[in-house]
């Protein structure tokens, strides 16, 4: 039987057309990223396995591919008791452990307060569906060396002005704080031991709602008490989204008893962004949990009504780089989920305007084409050369849809570029 022509289960071909977009959309990305003062970096696609697993990704660790090592024989795979022992490399499931290992490897080389760029594929054995893929393209910008708001504030503020130059309307970014979560279940009464299990149900708040929380943490055979305490707390008449965002507001939407230090700090944090802004796009959602193992404060999402999933998110992971130099170092950064961003924004396949396709029947001369052609390249036009067909309409249509504006018709008599005469195509 033959095997089939389509791409691997959860990964994608992108046509002409789709790829100059996807491109144009990067463009921005990168440009934007770049005029924050951030800059671009590269690592492998591959990392070590045991670094992949060293329990730094959290449950993407799960999702990482494995390559096994070379000369594996079929002893060697019938004695592993764990599918690890036999790959010593994988597929980075994130750009951020990778950042962690550069920082480690070039500290030296880099500056004090290091601001960097990724816009890489990566990959996850996910469960492919609707707006999951196993190969995608993540656009990250992180700030390592700066301990306080600052570093946020500055990853909110480009990637806000990222979002904008994308066109995206209606969306705000959320933000929250791990040492605020770890409050509250402290103030509730859970067990520190409960702490984890209790955050993941947490997290699925959007999903379930409130009495699913509840019931969930109440089958886990969690202690009733502060599941009662945190069943009262949902069912407070204030709603949460309280306006305008401040200390206030943040104190507010939290039980008594948790670190008035970390609501000033995160209110400055979105104060200073909304000032940025010009306009409020920051809203303290106490229950943000996001569920990287490896965040130490703050926390944060950009959410748009139209989509159930987050369009990007970060937050700070002070002791991820300590893990490979043994000194503590202060992280932060924020991606944004450009696969899902693309399905919202309206962009030009191709960011030249005047792409023109240059019609040629059979007499022409092929020198006299590429003189043609050389000279409208030259004139800072994107050009292709398309042998004339009997029925041009289907070609036309295809052109339009990859982007070609124009097109002119060359003929023998036609000897100078000048006398090309385009005609405007149009896609609809």
């Amino acid at each position: 039987m033959a095997s089939s022509v389509n791409p691997p289960r959860g990964m994608r071909d992108f046509l002409p057309g789709d790829k100059a977009r996807r491109e144009h959309l990067l463009t921005v990305i990168r440009s934007v990223f770049s005029s924050h003062g951030f800059d671009e970096i590269e690592t492998p696609v591959m990392e070590d396995s045991a670094r992949l697993h060293a329990g730094l990704g959290g449950d993407n660790e799960k999702l990482a591919f494995g390559v096994l090592k070379r000369g594996l024989t079929p002893e060697d795979l019938a004695a592993a008791k764990d599918p690890l022992d036999l790959a010593d490399l994988g597929l980075r499931f994130d750009l951020t452990v990778p950042l962690a290992r550069f920082y480690a490897t070039h500290r030296a080389e880099l500056p004090a307060v290091f601001r960097s760029i990724q816009i890489a594929p990566v990959w996850r054995a996910e469960r492919p569906q609707k707006g999951r893929y196993r190969q995608f393209i993540q656009c990250d910008i992180d700030i390592i060396g700066e301990a306080g708001p600052l570093a946020e504030i500055e990853l909110l503020t480009a990637t806000a002005a990222t979002v904008d130059a994308l066109g995206l309307e209606n969306w705000n970014i959320r933000i929250n704080d791990r040492r605020l979560l770890i409050g509250m279940l402290e103030v509730f009464g859970f067990a520190a031991t409960d702490h984890d299990a209790v955050l993941i149900t947490v997290d699925k708040l959007d999903k379930i709602g409130q009495d699913g929380v509840v019931a969930e943490l109440r089958e886990r055979g969690i202690d009733s008490v502060p599941i009662d305490a945190l069943e009262a707390f949902f069912r407070r008449p204030q709603t949460m989204e309280y306006l305008p965002f401040g200390e206030r507001a943040i104190t507010k939407a939290l039980p008594h008893g948790v670190d008035d230090a970390v609501i000033a700090e995160l209110a400055a944090i979105g104060l200073a962004v909304d000032a940025g802004q010009g306009a409020q796009i920051v809203q303290f959602d106490p229950f943000l949990v996001r569920g990287m193992g490896y965040y130490t404060g703050t926390i944060f999402e950009i959410a748009h009504p139209s989509s159930s999933s987050s369009l990007g998110g970060g937050g700070r992971y002070d002791g991820m780089i300590g893990r490979f130099l043994g000194t503590e170092v202060p992280a932060a950064g924020f991606s944004i989920g450009f696969e899902r961003i693309l399905d919202l924004v309206e962009l030009p396949s191709d960011g030249r305007a005047d792409a023109v396709a240059l019609l040629y029947d059979a007499a022409v001369e092929p020198a006299t084409l590429m003189e043609f052609k050389a000279a409208l390249i030259a004139g800072g036009r994107r050009v292709r050369l398309e042998r004339a067909p009997r029925n041009v309409k289907p070609l036309l249509e295809q052109l339009a849809a990859s982007g070609f504006s124009r097109v002119a018709t060359v003929t023998a008599d036609v000897t100078e570029v000048g006398q090309l005469q385009f005609r405007t195509l149009r896609d609809d």
